[in-house]
C-alpha cells in the first residue's frame, strides 16, 4: 500500500460481507486526507468484486475521483480488485475475538479491525464510533501486542476490552451500517467484470493442470531431506537476520508506521534521507516501496540489494519482532503519574528509538535531555538502571513529563509518512 494508493478492502458487516475501496492518508499540498469509496455521507459497499469493478469504471461522482491514483484504479482488471487477506476486516466477528484468549493472531486481528473501524468513524464523522474509542483507553493496549496482556494486569486489560465490546459494539456496528449504501451498477459492466474474473480463475486452473502434467507419473518423488520444509521456514524466519536489517513498527498518537533500520559500526541507519525517516502505514506499503529504486541512506548498505530483490519477486515478508515495536502514546502521562505507573520495558525501547533517530540525524538533543544532570535524565536513569542505594525522584513529575513530550514531538517531526 504505497503512498497515494487506493486499496480494495472487505468489511464483514451485519448484512454480510461487502467490498469497497480505502484510500489511506495522502497529502495534497499542505493538506492531509483519508477517504473511502462513497459520496457525501454514504460509504459504498458491494456484494461482489465484479460489482465494485463495474462501478468504479462507470462512476465519476464519488469521493475518490480526485485522488491521484483514481485513474490507475479505474483501469485495473477485476481480479486486481480482490481484497488481499490482510485487508479483510470482520467487524461482526469482534465479540468472538475478545471472547477468546489474547494470543498473537487474535490480538493482531483485533488491532487491525479496530484500526479500520476507527478510520471509518473518523472519515464518516460517526460520533458513536469516536466516543467508543475515546471512552475506552484500554483499547490502546492492543498496539503493544501479546506482552501487553501478560500477568494479572494484562488479563484485566483484556477483560476491559471485552467489557467495552460487550457494552458498545452493537452501537458501533449500527452506526457503520447506517452509512453503508450499495449504489446501482451498470449490468453490462458487471457482466464484463464477471467474465474477467472467470477467465482469471480458468487461467489458474490451466496453469495448475499444466504443472501436474509435467510431473513424471512413472516415478514417485523421493524426499531426500525430510527437514527441507523446516529449513525453508527457518530461512524465511532468518532473512532479516541474515541481511542485518530490521523492520520496525512505531506506534504514535497519529497512527502506526513501519520502516527499516540497521547498524553499521554501531551507528544507526534508517530508511530515510536528509535526516528524515521514511515511514509507511502498513507492511505491504513498505514492501511496495522497497520494490522500486529510490535514493535513500539504506541503499548504501551492502545487503540492501537482497531486500530489494525479494521485494521485486514478491517473496519479501515484512515481519516485525517484539523487540522492534515501539509504542509511544501514554508514556508521558505515565511518567507524570510516577515511577510505579511506567512500563519500564516500553520506556527503554522508546529511549532506544529516540537515541537512534537522533544519532542518525547527528543531533545531540536527546543525549543532552537524558543526561543524568537533568530531571528527566535522572528520572529515566532511575527507572532503567535500578539501584537500591539511589534516591528516588521526588514528585511532582510535571517537568519531567513535559520534557519527555518535547522529545516525543521532536522525534515525530523526523518521520516522513509516505
Amino acid at each position: 500500500m504505497a503512498s497515494g494508493d487506493i486499496v480494495p478492502i472487505e468489511l464483514g458487516l451485519t448484512d454480510g460481507d461487502l467490498v469497497t475501496l480505502w484510500a489511506p492518508r495522502w497529502r495534497d499540498g499542505d493538506d492531509e486526507w483519508e477517504a473511502f469509496l462513497g459520496h457525501e455521507d454514504a460509504l459504498y459497499g458491494f456484494e461482489s468484486v465484479a460489482e465494485l469493478a463495474a462501478f468504479i469504471r462507470t462512476d465519476t461522482d464519488n469521493d475518490l475521483v480526485d485522488h491521484p491514483a483514481w485513474k490507475v484504479v479505474a483501469g485495473l482488471l477485476a481480479v486486481e480488485l480482490e481484497p488481499e487477506d490482510n485487508f479483510s476486516f470482520d467487524l461482526v466477528g469482534v465479540p468472538e475475538l475478545v471472547a477468546g484468549d489474547p494470543d498473537s493472531d487474535t490480538v493482531a486481528e483485533l488491532e487491525d479491525t479496530l484500526a479500520m473501524v476507527r478510520n471509518i468513524g473518523e472519515v464518516c464523522e460517526l460520533d458513536t464510533v469516536t466516543k467508543f474509542f475515546g471512552s475506552h483507553p484500554a483499547l490502546g493496549a492492543l498496539a503493544g501486542g501479546v506482552p501487553a496482556f501478560a500477568g494479572r494486569e494484562g488479563q484485566e486489560l483484556w477483560d476491559q476490552i471485552g467489557t467495552a465490546v460487550a457494552k458498545s459494539w452493537d452501537d458501533v456496528l449500527d452506526a457503520i451500517d447506517s452509512v453503508v449504501r450499495t449504489p446501482d451498477v451498470d449490468a453490462a459492466a458487471v457482466s464484463i467484470a464477471e467474465a474477467e474474473l472467470l477467465a482469471a480463475e480458468e487461467n489458474v486452473v490451466d496453469a495448475d493442470d499444466a504443472a501436474d502434467s509435467d510431473e513424471d507419473s512413472d516415478f514417485e518423488p523421493v524426499d531426500l531431506d525430510e527437514d527441507d520444509t523446516d529449513t525453508d521456514e527457518d530461512e524465511e524466519d532468518s532473512f532479516w537476520h541474515e541481511v542485518g536489517i530490521d523492520p520496525v513498527k512505531i506506534v504514535t498518537a497519529a497512527g502506526s508506521y513501519f520502516t527499516l533500520r540497521c547498524y553499521l559500526d554501531d551507528e544507526p541507519i534508517f530508511l530515510g534521507a536528509k535526516k528524515t525517516i521514511l515511514v509507511f502505514p502498513s507492511e505491504r506499503a513498505l514492501a511496495r516501496y522497497l520494490a522500486d529504486d529510490h535514493d535513500h541512506d539504506l541503499a548504501r548498505v551492502s545487503t540492501y540489494s537482497d531486500v530489494q530483490t525479494a521485494a521485486v519477486d514478491g517473496s519479501l515478508e515484512v515481519e516485525v519482532t517484539d523487540e522492534n515495536v515501539y509504542v509511544l502514546p501514554g508514556l508521558a502521562d505515565d511518567l507524570a503519574d510516577g515511577p510505579e505507573a511506567v512500563d519500564v520495558d516500553q520506556l527503554d525501547l522508546a529511549v532506544e528509538l529516540f537515541t537512534d533517530a537522533a544519532d542518525y540525524a547527528d543531533d545531540d538533543a536527546v543525549e543532552q535531555a537524558l543526561a543524568k544532570s537533568t530531571p528527566l535524565g535522572w528520572y529515566v536513569s532511575y527507572l532503567l538502571n535500578p539501584d537500591p542505594t539511589r534516591m528516588a525522584p521526588n514528585p511532582p513529575y510535571d517537568a519531567e513529563a513535559q520534557a519527555w513530550r518535547e522529545l516525543e514531538r521532536n522525534f515525530e517531526a523526523r518521520l516522513s509518512p509516505q
